[in-house]
This record gives structure tokens, sequence and C-alpha cells, in this order.
């Protein structure tokens, strides 16, 4: 998909005064959705020297950026941070590893714990890399119900940000999650420098591939990636890509994910005003987010502004 669709007023979507996109966008969320809040919990299970040189990562071992490096986490210290998820209010709990691929071996141990995470009483999610449908089938029958893999951004942008694999790709891997059973969260970054028709391309694509649940991430420059000197997106124009994303999804999860706390600040309830459902609490792979205290009455907070629409 090159162009969006025909069906939708660009002009409007672009042009209208923000307040009164985001009062249309709360009413397409509150027809379709009600006040469900969805709220999941990620932890890094594998850490740094990846092969992929996504320009945002501070992952990719092509880059500079300095963080921890480390092989993947025991189970015991995975199944911690599952129950310790549970206690902050998550709903789920993602395994996030870095790396495209896993060996047999690190498949087997992420089968095998996704199993004890059910039996916690949290949905157990998982972020892998490109799985092939076989490897997601196992991991499905140990329990997994839900696979995270993000298009990034546009097909057209793509290429500006990844080299060593293809957008192409990235689509094979969410067929295969569907193809085996698993619900799919896919979503991507804004503010690496892509116009607002690749913002509107990437909501269009996702809602041509079904998805159940999308993440936007708003880029947090990081010390020693090629990004690290793009100037920041402002804040409204983060409402506004919340709103569009909105009235094309309709009824699908919408989250906000890394870098609210950065570009948002004070703002982040405006986010859930906008059409936002959902939300990652307990921080991020590279990035710290804000204590949980803060954000669980934040959740309150969201909560009762929607109930009281009811």
């Amino acid at each position: 998909m090159d162009t969006p669709s025909p069906k939708l007023d660009l002009n409007f979507l672009l042009n209208a005064p923000l307040m009164q996109l985001v009062a249309m966008a709360n009413q397409v969320r509150a027809k379709f959705l009600g006040d469900r809040l969805d709220i999941c919990s990620i932890i890094n299970a594998k850490s740094g020297r990846c092969s992929e040189d996504c320009k945002f990562c501070a992952q990719s071992g092509r880059h500079a950026a300095e963080i921890a490096i480390y092989p993947l986490l025991k189970k015991e210290e995975l199944l911690v941070a599952a129950r310790t998820a549970k206690q902050n209010g998550a709903q789920r709990f993602g395994i996030v590893t870095s790396g495209n691929h896993l060996t047999a071996d690190e498949l087997k141990i992420i089968a095998e714990t996704i199993a004890e995470i059910k039996q916690i009483g949290i949905e157990p999610c998982a972020s892998l890399g490109a799985l092939t449908q076989a490897e997601l089938k196992t991991l499905k029958t140990a329990g997994l119900v839900r696979y995270h893999h993000n298009i990034e951004t546009s097909r057209n942008f793509y290429p500006k940000i990844v080299s060593t694999h293809t957008f192409d790709e990235r689509i094979e891997t969410i067929q295969a999650a569907k193809a085996a059973g698993l619900v799919v969260c896919s979503g991507g970054i804004i503010g690496m420098g892509e116009t607002w028709e690749d913002r509107i391309i990437m909501a269009e694509t996702l809602k041509e591939l079904d998805v159940d649940s999308i993440p936007i991430n708003i880029l947090v420059p990081v010390k020693g990636t090629p990004l690290e000197n793009l100037p920041p997106i402002s804040g409204a124009d983060v409402i506004r890509t919340i709103c569009i994303f909105r009235m094309i999804l309709k009824d699908k999860t919408i989250k906000i994910a890394a870098g609210r706390e950065t570009v948002l600040k004070d703002f982040q309830a405006m986010g859930f005003m906008a059409g936002a459902n959902g939300m990652l609490i307990g921080g991020y792979l590279t990035v710290r987010g804000r204590s949980v205290k803060e954000d669980q009455q934040l959740i309150k907070d969201i909560t009762a502004l929607w109930q009281e629409q009811l």
C-alpha cells in the first residue's frame, strides 16, 4: 500500500482545529471501547548486540549507544518480573529480546517461561523478532496469547530507517503470527523524520493487516544512534497523530508507549482524551519511564474522566 485511502478526508484530519479533532476521536473511542484501558508491561529479556541497523534503536550492534548488554535472562528472573507486573496492575506481560532471530535453546527457555507466566494469572506476550509460523505455534502451544512485531513506519519511509531487512519481512511475520492463532500487536514510531502521509499510510496498513493492538512510540533520540540529533516532535503533533490513528482504526486498542513522558510531559492525559486507550507501565527497553505510582494515579484519573462520559 503506497497511498492513503481515498475515503479519508485528509485535509480535515491534518488541518482541523486540534481540540475539535480530539473531541471527535474521543467520541469514537467511547463508542467502540467504552472505558476499557489496556495496561501492559514489558521486560528487556535480552539486550544489545543486535545485528540489524534500525536507526532509532540503541540495541543495534552497529551503533555506539551506551546500554547494558546481556544474554537471555534466566527463567526465574522473568517470572519475578511477571509477578511484579501483575502487582503493578498490568494485564499483560511481554518478553522482549534484541535481535531478529532466536536460537533453538532460547526458544525452548522462553516457551517454558511462558507456560509458567500463564499460571501467575497475567497474559503472556512476546516480541522476539522474525519467528517462523512453526516457532510461533510452539509458543502458542506453551500459552503465548499475543505477539508483538512493529511495522515501525510506512512502506515508503521504511528503507530510510532500516536496511538489513525489508518491510515485507515485517508483514510476513505478522501474517505468520496470525496464522499461528496469536493476537497481534503492531505499531510503530513517530518523530523519525517521516511525513504526515507516512503516518496515515502506517495507520491504514495496520488497518488492512487487522492487528488487534497498536502501540504508538514517540522517538526519544538516543546518543550513539543515527537519529540522536533529530529535533523532537511537538506534543501537538503527537496528539493529532493519536487522533488520526483512532479515526482510522476505530475499535482497535491504541497504546501510548515510549516517549509519552518525554514529549507529552504533563499533558499525557490529553493523549487518552484524543483516542488512546492503552499504555505501558513500568518502563520500556532502554528508556526509563515514570514511576509506577505516578502511572497508577494517571490510570485512575483517566478512568474517572471516561466514566463521566458514559
